[in-house]
């Protein structure tokens, strides 16, 4: 097992900023030996997940596989094609679905109608969740251990000038959100980002995943945004709400 975790790291080193790696940034990046990263490569190789090209090693389309159980799992196609396109099409924006994971928030569903130059995420896209609305929307509705963990542990790195690191700062954020039952950020995750997000609760009444429209600060702010936006986000909350109840994965892990 000890073996699957170094292999699952190696792939984990792979992003969109670093979409080819060298043995020895691969090394570095899961601070491995180099010869137990070789090791891992040639399996994974041999596996069909990674390729070579020259020096450099890079992932294969096969890697998608270990994401599908989970996606096909949530009935993602269900959820994009309805709530979630009905919602970027009233607003002509974008609206995404996340989950909590660790200190990330990972989108599980996404749909726009328009493009953001300066960020685009995707169907599992990761951004810290203190500099998302949906981030906030999601620690909000953590329990006080788990909060308190997170806060004893993150790194709260400013990715704009608006980014919002002050931990005081950021509990009191936290604490708005989870009393009025909504977060906004502006030019927090990137400049010219805007978003509103609301939670996703399962039968329990417990927050599983946050639901969040988006857009460029030049078409709104984020009062606007939350004046617009809000009740028709609550909306299709309440509806998500309704199908995520089938979902045992997503409740689960609510609760780690």
């Amino acid at each position: 097992m000890g073996g699957l975790a170094k292999g699952l790291a190696v792939i984990k080193a792979f992003s969109r900023d670093h979409s080819a790696l060298s043995l020895s940034e691969i090394a570095a990046a899961t601070r491995m030996p180099a010869a137990t990263a070789r090791r891992c490569l040639l399996t994974l190789e041999e596996l069909g997940y990674v390729t070579r090209s020259g020096r450099a090693f890079l992932l294969r389309p096969k890697v998608l596989e270990l994401g599908a159980a989970y996606l096909e799992s949530m009935d993602i196609e269900h959820l994009t094609k309805t709530h979630l396109e009905e919602l970027a099409r009233l607003t002509g924006d974008s609206a995404a679905l996340s989950v909590l994971d660790g200190s990330d928030i990972v989108y599980v569903a996404r749909t726009s109608v328009r493009t953001l130059v300066r960020l685009e995420a995707h169907v599992g896209s990761r951004f810290p969740a203190h500099v998302t609305s949906m981030g906030r929307v999601l620690l909000a509705g953590v329990g006080p251990e788990r909060l308190d963990q997170y806060f004893r542990t993150q790194k709260f790195v400013a990715l704009t000038t608006q980014t919002v690191t002050d931990p005081r700062k950021l509990r009191q954020l936290i604490e708005e959100c989870r009393r009025s039952g909504y977060s906004a950020v502006e030019d927090e995750l990137a400049y010219g980002v805007v978003a509103v997000a609301v939670p996703v609760y399962d039968q329990a009444g417990r927050v599983v995943a946050a639901l969040n429209s988006s857009s460029h600060s030049r078409r709104a702010s984020k009062t606007s945004l939350v004046r617009q936006r809000l009740a028709m986000l609550r909306k299709a909350s309440r509806e998500i709400s309704v199908e995520l109840a089938r979902v045992p994965g997503i409740a689960l892990s609510a609760q780690t």
